[in-house]
């Protein structure tokens, strides 16, 4: 067997550096420390409905994972979201909107799925439920360690990909005496994110609206994004409705303490405003979720980041493309993963 090679965080860019190795003559292993793979592209289930409640769906707008999705994966149950994206302002008007997309896919088990069918597709090792607190320089690789201080192998290479926050306390445990550690440590660290409050809504109506989802345009309300689910196939039951609402960064971060049930009533108020309709103050089912570091708003400065990888270090994620989307961090997995197996010659 070659290189051991080590991928800290199964969300989209984890997957896509995992899938460009699976030819590769090294052994792969993930390290993710929730219980599932996908990261923000994440699906819940409750009550018959299935809901993506952080990553809405997956944009065509890069070839490669165009033909990942709906070519070199299984596609069985593959859905793409025809209804247009419309657009509200500060005050509340909705308009025809900024819909461009040529597809919004996600799947009828839920836009996870994506995560689940790319790391399928590898004979990488996933290790859920495994936190990587220290990564140790160690003879020309690196050993990680775990909680309480678990050794979890020697490995070649490291690939981090949480959300740059969470990198940069990462190298700032790491034991590596070396001025790159600091330099990229804090490239890392000035990466700018917004925090979203997600509220899910569920309704026993229909909502007839000629879109999918809203998205404000001027920052300016309580409200950044608002969507249908039932607009999705096999998502919500006939006769039912299901919205998933994106507090604006602003508003999330002034609530974010506040309880579930406060969270939640302030969302339902906001959007029976924002949609003119009375009834969706008064959900029949309610879930939330806070994301702390949801999306970033710049990229990485990529000069430290280029001379890590001398170093068998590399980052990956839609904060080093620069770009808030999952297409965007499955990308940027995917050509992470070609650098390590041109360097190891796979």
């Amino acid at each position: 067997m070659g290189e051991a090679i080590a991928i800290v965080g199964a969300g989209a860019a984890g997957a896509g550096v995992a899938y460009a190795l699976r030819d590769a003559d090294a052994s792969v292993t993930v390290f993710e420390k929730s219980g599932g793979v996908s990261g923000r592209a994440a699906t819940r289930r409750a009550e018959g409905c299935h809901y993506d409640y952080g990553a809405n769906y997956v944009k065509a707008d890069d070839d490669r994972v165009a033909d990942l999705v709906t070519e070199e994966l299984d596609a069985d149950g593959l859905v793409d979201v025809t209804d247009p994206v419309w657009v509200f302002d500060g005050d509340g008007s909705v308009s025809e909107g900024r819909d461009a997309d040529d597809h919004k896919w996600t799947y009828a088990e839920g836009i996870s799925q994506l995560g689940t069918r790319v790391f399928d597709a590898t004979d990488a090792t996933i290790e859920t439920g495994t936190r990587v607190t220290e990564p140790v320089r160690e003879g020309g690789g690196w050993r990680l360690y775990g909680a309480d201080g678990e050794d979890l192998g020697r490995f070649d290479a490291v690939v981090l990909t949480p959300p740059a926050p969470q990198t940069a306390d990462l190298l700032g445990n790491a034991n590596w005496e070396h001025e790159l550690c600091r330099e990229l440590r804090e490239a890392v660290a000035v990466v700018p994110y917004r925090t979203i409050v997600s509220a899910v809504l569920h309704y026993q109506f229909e909502l007839d609206r000629p879109y999918y989802a809203l998205v404000n345009t001027d920052d300016d309300h309580d409200v950044g994004w608002v969507s249908r689910e039932e607009c999705k196939a096999g998502h919500v039951p006939d006769g039912e409705c299901l919205l998933i609402v994106q507090m604006s960064p602003d508003w999330s971060v002034a609530h974010y303490d506040d309880e579930d049930a406060a969270l939640t009533a302030a969302a339902a108020e906001r959007v029976a405003s924002l949609l003119d309709d009375e009834r969706l103050g008064d959900p029949g089912w309610t879930d939330l979720q806070r994301w702390r570091y949801a999306l970033p708003d710049d990229g990485v400065d990529t000069e430290a980041v280029e001379r890590a990888t001398d170093h068998g270090l590399y980052v990956a994620g839609d904060w080093v493309a620069g770009e808030a989307r999952v297409h965007a961090a499955l990308r940027q997995g995917l050509e992470t993963g070609d650098s390590i197996a041109d360097r190891s010659g796979g």
